[in-house]
């Protein structure tokens, strides 16, 4: 029996799907719904309408939600050529630290799914730990790590410092993916002659993929919108991401809140695409891990 055998044979089971039993708190889930729509959406309904108000319009004493719309705002911020600067900027860091969060989390995650001692309840205690540690606590320390190795104004800087970050959120939700997988199937590979590795290769990471797929996903987001360390790590504003570059908007001279809210809607486009695509993936991916 081959490898991919026991692949094929460990999905072709048929579990059966439990009947849905009324639960008690359905009749409460419509109105909750509709409680939560009108608090994110309200909000996201302002930003919208204010991107879209001239500046006088928006201080206003007459300010409402009826006004003549102009697009001036976005007209601006597109022809600002730090705004694609940005953009790129936001881009490279995200997708880096995305890429160097899942190489050290996944094997982190499997190990400590596989190995069950006092280590791995430290272990896990640890990065609990970790994760609540404020962010504001790291960045004098990684000022000056970063100066030293002169990698501020630059973008490695930035994506070890998200690297570090999330790197205890992603394993903490791998973890459960690999503990999800059976046993068994290490096991047949290993009577089959396969190495630790070619199992950890050809097993485990093609039937935990939904669960690397979430969490890379959730990291990307996350390092997409980081602001703390992208602002004080990179000297040059020139070199901001779009997190950083709303900041600018904010002066001593005032608030350009049409400029800003465009900005926002802007920068939040490729989130909302990214969110649409992998919407079912995340859903149902959260739940198994949850679950799992």
């Amino acid at each position: 029996m081959s490898i991919t055998a026991d692949i094929a044979g460990a999905a072709s089971v048929t579990v059966p799907t439990p009947r849905r039993k009324k639960r008690r708190f359905e009749p409460v889930a419509g109105p909750l719904r509709v409680v939560l729509l009108l608090v994110y959406g309200i909000p996201i309904l302002f930003i919208v309408l204010t991107s879209l108000k001239d500046s006088s319009a928006v201080i206003s004493s007459q300010a409402s939600f009826l006004f003549t719309p102009t697009l001036h705002a976005y007209a601006s911020a597109l022809t600002d050529g730090g705004l694609f600067v940005a953009m790129q900027q936001s881009l490279v860091i995200a997708a880096g630290t995305t890429a160097l969060t899942l190489l050290v989390a996944i094997p982190a995650g499997y190990g400590l799914a596989r190995v069950d001692s006092r280590l791995t309840t430290i272990g896990l205690g640890l990065l609990i730990v970790l994760q609540m540690v404020p962010q504001t606590a790291n960045v004098i320390p990684l000022y000056q790590i970063f100066g030293s190795w002169g990698l501020l104004d630059d973008n490695v800087g930035v994506i070890i410092a998200d690297t570090a970050m999330l790197i205890p959120f992603a394993v903490l939700l791998l973890r459960p993916f690999f503990r999800a997988v059976p046993e068994a199937l290490e096991e047949a590979a290993s009577i089959d002659g396969a190495s630790t590795m070619r199992t950890f290769f050809a097993v485990m990471l093609p039937i935990a993929r939904n669960g690397i797929a979430t969490t890379g996903t959730l990291v990307f987001l996350l390092s997409w919108g980081e602001f703390l360390y992208a602002v004080n790590f990179f000297l040059s504003p020139g070199n901001y991401p779009l997190s950083a570059l709303l900041a600018q908007q904010v002066s001593a001279f005032g608030i350009d809140w049409p400029g800003l809210m465009a900005l926002a809607v802007i920068t939040s486009v490729p989130i909302l695409i990214l969110f649409a695509f992998t919407y079912r993936l995340l859903r149902e991916g959260l739940t198994l891990g949850a679950v799992k």
